[in-house]
């Protein structure tokens, strides 16, 4: 389930296969948090609960890259981070059609609803500022299906699925957002992760590619 880029004394930073919840959840599935407390409890042979601080989420059917920290201070931290905006995460997504331009920003207003869990855009007064930038990576014009790199500026609710899907290019694979009617997985990848090490202040910056990534070839 798991698949470790980097680990230190403060960090854990792993790639989240789809479809596994980051955190225990209704479904009763086994989790990725827990599972990777269970590999810290054999691994360093700690008696008890073992500490492993979650920083940030992605939605159960996405996968990609995510940190995780396994002290209190370096999740403090990362959180900071986090909400200062100062972590770059960016992902790939398989999205239908053309775009009119290869680069661009999209700002929009999201409101979650608290009954069906979905999210939508709506307008300034009652949503959530929503902004990502794009950039048009792959164009097939035999499938008619574009790869896009999203840099991600803020974290709404389902934002990046709402965003694309309200500008006409819904992620290939999505259940909730898209026009997809049978069981295909999403193709939405955290691709990229950037951020300052919560101790040494070093740069650490992570990558990894979708099995589905065809690299860039743009015309």
């Amino acid at each position: 389930m798991k698949e470790i880029l980097y680990e230190d004394n403060h960090l854990l930073v792993v790639v989240k296969k789809p479809n596994i919840p980051v955190q225990s959840d209704d479904s009763g599935d086994l989790d990725l948090l827990t599972e990777l407390k269970e590999y810290l409890k054999k691994k360093y042979q700690k008696p008890g609960n073992v500490y492993l601080g979650l920083i940030h989420r992605l939605d159960r059917p996405v996968g990609g890259i995510m940190v995780f920290a396994k002290t209190s201070k370096a999740a403090g931290r990362l959180s900071e981070q986090v909400r200062s905006r100062k972590i770059e995460k960016k992902y790939l997504a398989l999205v239908y059609n053309k775009f009119d331009k290869r680069e661009g920003k999209l700002i929009d207003y999201i409101i979650k609803d608290p009954i069906t869990f979905s999210s939508k855009i709506t307008d300034k007064k009652i949503g959530q500022e929503a902004i990502m930038e794009y950039k048009v990576l792959n164009y097939d014009s035999n499938t008619n299906f574009s790869i896009v790199e999203i840099n991600l500026l803020t974290g709404r609710h389902h934002q990046i699925r709402v965003q694309l899907t309200n500008f006409n290019h819904p992620i290939f694979g999505d259940q909730r957002y898209g026009p997809e009617q049978n069981k295909v997985q999403i193709h939405l990848w955290a691709s990229n992760l950037k951020f300052s090490h919560p101790i040494t202040n070093e740069i650490m910056s992570f990558k990894n590619l979708p099995s589905w990534y065809q690299g860039e070839n743009y015309e």
